[in-house]
């Protein structure tokens, strides 16, 4: 997996990017916590679900469905999750976490398009340091998936959320 902070930092830039006329930092912070969300399966180990299972770790709830059922769940009880900006701004964080964790070296693979199918993918191309799972993350292996964090997703999302930032300022300066 990748690690948890660096699953929130893609919605985030996308919503600097887009400015908060569009979406706005409640929803920012709800896209973040969406993109963060499906990592709550490695409960799952305390309770004897085996990794590989549907409901294991990368397994349901690192799918496209689950995305768009958490998405839908949280349109129903919040009204600002209502607009279609809003609500794709959501589903795409939330669905964000499996697509992101295709790209990682390691594990098992994403089940993304459960329920229809529970194979496991990855992307062509995985060049992400797969994440040590609990207090191995403090390792030298942590450490090495943070730098590729940094070179693959950290950075590029400076350079997304600077863009869309800079592109806002100049439609807004006159002349």
């Amino acid at each position: 997996m990748s690690t948890i902070m660096s699953h929130a930092v893609v919605p985030l830039a996308a919503a600097v990017a887009m400015g908060p006329g569009r979406i706005s930092p409640k929803v920012a912070i709800a896209g973040a916590a969406l993109a963060m969300l499906p990592d709550g399966d490695v409960l799952g180990f305390r309770f004897g679900i085996d990794y590989a299972a549907d409901w294991g770790h990368r397994g349901a709830t690192h799918s496209l469905v689950f995305a768009g059922l958490v998405t839908a769940a949280l349109a129903l009880v919040w009204r600002e999750a209502r607009s279609t900006l809003a609500a794709l701004f959501l589903y795409l964080s939330a669905a964000s976490h499996g697509l992101f964790d295709m790209l990682t070296d390691g594990g098992l693979g994403v089940a993304l398009y459960w329920p229809f199918e529970t194979t496991r993918h990855f992307a062509v191309f995985t060049p992400i340091r797969v994440s040590p799972i609990g207090a191995n993350f403090f390792s030298a292996r942590g450490w090495e998936t943070m730098l590729s964090e940094l070179r693959w997703v950290w950075l590029p999302a400076l350079v997304i959320a600077q863009a869309g930032w800079f592109a806002r300022r100049i439609r807004q300066s006159p002349g």
